[in-house]
């Protein structure tokens, strides 16, 4: 079992842990080398938190005891070693100037993009390509920078499948999209920190509805993840003032792969079709 799982286990109760809880599960998944190495004497003392508060927590998060989360840290410890190296191989400026802020910006994007692919649950991102394939409409919604990100997706989508659409554009109330939504539907946010408020509460609705919510984000403490039936952390780490997003668009973009790989239709001549009309309108530029 995958860091990723664990993160997934501890995001889907975060929410309703205590405080305490809380300050031990964020410990548990900022420091998972030393979680795996040092013992629970240690871990507390630095991390201020009491011995019997990292066993409630396992306990809170369905393991047998303290040992068993321990075990899941130390099945991943050495590929999170090596990030860490990476990262700060990748991180450090070499000089100043222009060339280092280029340096450390693509650094993040390739330290987070290998954080994913070390990271994701495979057998969940399989589930959320089916349950998006086999889905009556998927409503796609993403507040502040993640909007564009939501547009880039139903773009392509909509190439294979005219049943994806983003919700709250201009003139388009989401309370009215939110209220369609039925179980065979499936919605999915994008939110990064700091969470849209819109956002979370969309997929407390799309769930109350019956949908099937699907939540891309940044961390565990995420509140959207709450609500979510199937979540993903996608790394956005950056040196910068703004979340990067070259993570998020590598896993939609192996999302739309995935579908078009396991489709039963003939997506090449559904993409023809729509190029074609394209052509037709006039859209594309041509000497």
């Amino acid at each position: 079992m995958s860091v990723e799982r664990l993160e997934t286990r501890i995001a889907r109760r975060y929410g309703s842990l205590s405080q305490k809880l809380q300050v031990a599960a964020d410990y548990v998944i900022a420091h998972p080398v030393e979680v795996a190495t040092r013992s629970l004497r240690s871990i507390s003392s630095a991390s201020g938190v009491s011995p019997a508060t990292f066993s409630r927590l396992a306990r809170a998060l369905e393991f047998d005891s303290y040992e068993a989360l321990r075990e899941m840290s130390r099945q991943v410890v050495g590929a999170q070693i090596v990030t860490f190296a990476e990262k700060a191989a990748q991180l450090r400026a070499p000089a100043e100037g222009e060339a280092a802020m280029l340096d450390r910006q693509v650094g993040a994007c390739m330290a987070n993009l290998a954080s994913l692919t070390q990271e994701i649950d495979r057998t969940q991102l399989q589930e959320a390509v089916d349950r998006l394939a086999q889905a009556r409409r998927v409503l796609v919604f993403g507040a502040f920078a993640s909007h564009g990100v939501a547009e880039h997706l139903a773009y392509l989508t909509n190439y294979i499948q005219s049943d994806w659409t983003v919700i709250s554009r201009a003139g388009t109330p989401l309370a009215a999209s939110l209220e369609t939504l039925t179980p065979q539907d499936v919605l999915l946010v994008i939110t990064k920190t700091p969470y849209a408020r819109r956002a979370v509460l969309a997929t407390r609705m799309a769930r109350e509805q019956g949908a099937t919510t699907l939540v891309l984000t940044d961390s565990h403490a995420s509140p959207a993840l709450m609500h979510a039936d199937i979540g993903f952390r996608v790394p956005s780490d950056s040196p910068q003032f703004f979340s990067s997003y070259v993570a998020t668009l590598a896993f939609l973009e192996t999302l739309v792969a995935m579908l078009v790989a396991q489709s039963q239709d003939n997506v090449s001549e559904k993409i023809r079709l729509v190029e074609e009309r394209n052509e037709r309108l006039g859209d594309f530029w041509a000497d």
